[in-house]
This record gives structure tokens, C-alpha cells and sequence, in this order.
């Protein structure tokens, strides 16, 4: 059941990605700019107000988020409770680890890019998970983001954490490529990243081809 608190969240979640404030939102999306104002979510005599399908979808369609992006704003912050069968449980200081080769393949994560599934390895986290559960990490394996990390390095990912312009993220495709790169432009249809490795060329990635993207919140250098 979809609460009226996750709707209006989801919505304030979206509008935060794009940089913008819930009445940017409302504009950009071509709606009355006090559409999605917190006066208007509740009525005069105090019963909730609920967001049209024909907004949500006048959003989604402006921002170039997909439905099931949207569905993942909706989940509580550090919430496990929503993750797939079988998914990686919480586990005292330790998160999951995998190693980038491994990323790419099918069944290790869900689909707002949660660890799930069977096969992860754990490592200290210096954070609590209870503050910040969802977390995992990657493992660096090569050398194709030198000089800024190195084989065997850890990075720590969060999913589901607000991204912004020249944060280091990372990315996986739907065609199951995983990177970790530098978010330099997010438009309504499409990202461009930087990458880490001079050697290697920027990539700019249709929004409809990204499965998802998460923030780079530490690493084991």
C-alpha cells in the first residue's frame, strides 16, 4: 500500500535530482507552479490530497525518469524492507562487496540498484550500516580508473542517494555495463560523464538506457 507521505516524497525526491524545487518541478512539467506546493497536499478542511496520475506521468515524462526510478524515490531511507527475496541482509558494521567484473552480470542487485541476490562477500564499513543500510561496495579490478583509483581499491556505494553535478558515481546500463565515472550534466534525457581515466573518452548515456546510478560516498585508497 502506497502511502500518502511516499507519493509527495517521491515527488520532492525527483525534483531535488534535477536540481530543481517542487514548484520547478510543477513548471517544468508544464503545470500550475503551485501544483506540487505543500500547502496544496492537504484540503482546506484537512484531508490528504493525493497527486494526479496525469501530473505523475507529466513528470516523469519531463524529467526522463521511468516509472520505476519514481517507484525507487519512494523507498523509506535506509530501508532494506523492500528489497527482493533472498536480497543482502544488514549485517553489524559490514556491507556487501562485489567486484566490478562481477557488477555487470544479472542477479546481484534489484531493480532501484540495491544489493540483493546471493554471491557477495562482506567488508567494514567505517560507518554504521544502521545509518546508512543500502550501502555496498565495489571492488576495483584493473587499471582503467587510474590514476584516481587503483586495482583492488574499495568504493563504497549508496543507492538511492541524492546525485548532483560532479559527483562520482556509479553507473550500470542496461546492456550490464557497470563504471564508476564523474556526473557532469544530467538532462531530462540523457547523462554525461567524465571519465576517470584520461585515457578514456567522456560517455554520454541516454537516460532510457541507464538501469541506474549511484553515488560514490568513500573509498579504500
Amino acid at each position: 500500500m502506497l502511502s500518502h507521505e511516499q507519493i509527495w516524497g517521491a515527488i520532492d525526491r525527483l525534483a531535488e535530482r534535477h536540481d530543481l524545487t517542487p514548484s520547478g518541478l510543477a513548471r517544468r512539467a508544464g503545470l500550475d507552479p503551485t501544483s506540487f506546493n505543500k500547502s496544496k497536499r492537504l484540503s482546506a478542511d484537512g484531508r490528504l490530497r493525493w497527486p494526479s496520475t496525469e501530473s505523475i506521468a507529466k513528470v516523469l515524462d519531463a524529467t526522463g525518469a521511468s516509472m520505476e526510478q519514481f517507484l525507487t524515490f519512494m523507498r523509506p531511507a535506509g530501508s532494506f524492507s523492500s528489497l527482493a527475496e533472498g536480497a543482502f541482509p544488514p549485517q553489524g558494521s559490514s556491507i556487501p562487496l562485489l567486484g566490478f567484473a562481477q557488477a555487470g552480470a544479472g542477479g546481484f542487485f534489484d531493480d532501484g540498484g540495491f544489493p540483493a541476490g546471493q554471491g557477495w562477500d562482506v567488508v567494514e564499513f567505517p560507518t554504521a550500516p544502521s545509518q546508512k543500510a543500502g550501502v555496498y561496495a565495489l571492488e576495483v579490478q584493473g587499471e582503467s580508473m587510474m590514476p584516481l583509483y587503483r586495482d583492488g581499491d574499495v568504493l563504497i556505494v549508496e543507492p538511492g542517494a541524492q546525485v548532483r553535478r560532479n559527483d562520482r558515481v556509479v553507473v550500470k546500463t542496461r546492456e550490464g555495463e557497470v563504471m564508476a565515472k564523474v556526473l557532469l550534466r544530467q538532462s531530462p534525457r540523457s547523462i554525461e560523464l567524465m571519465s576517470l581515466n584520461p585515457e578514456h573518452p567522456n560517455r554520454t548515456i541516454e537516460l532510457s538506457d541507464v538501469d541506474w546510478i549511484a553515488r560514490i560516498i568513500w573509498a579504500s585508497q
